[in-house]
């Protein structure tokens, strides 16, 4: 339409029944568009949603032990949940909690992971080292 004065060009708009919607404020004379506001923002809402959609969000399970934990117990932790997290597609931590003095002891949660590991070695690699977080280690396994 070329340049138009802003009376004008809302006038040509309302004449439409659409919105005037300024395009770019910065240029020399100022960018303007006709159009329907509502349906630009229904368009727009739309693309975000389709493209949350395509997302793939991985999701973390999280398993605790301790480091006396009975050999059934870890057994059934492990082999049950662990192998159960790691088919559904969730990645696993695996945290050992230190209570008291056991924290003096981190060669015995080490094993413990090491246990894990080798337990998991199937379907699970770990990811990473091991983390050291106040009075608790923790590793992430990845489904193969």
């Amino acid at each position: 339409m070329g340049v138009v004065s802003i009376e004008d060009a809302m006038q040509r708009a309302d004449d439409v029944g659409l919105d005037l919607m300024e395009v770019s404020p910065n240029t020399k004379p100022p960018v303007c568009r006709i159009v329907n506001f509502g349906k630009l923002k229904y368009e727009k809402k739309k693309k975000i949603q389709i493209s949350k959609k395509k997302q793939h969000v991985i999701k973390v399970k999280e398993i605790r032990l301790r480091p006396k934990i009975g050999d059934h117990d870890f057994d059934t932790k492990v082999n049950n949940m662990g192998r159960k997290f790691l088919k559904e597609g969730f990645k696993l931590k695996v945290t050992i909690m230190f209570r008291g003095r056991e924290i003096s002891r981190l060669d015995l949660g080490e094993d413990l992971l090491n246990r894990v590991a080798d337990a998991l070695e199937d379907i699970a690699e770990p990811e990473g080292k091991t983390d050291l977080e106040g009075r608790r280690i923790s590793v992430y396994f990845n489904a193969l």
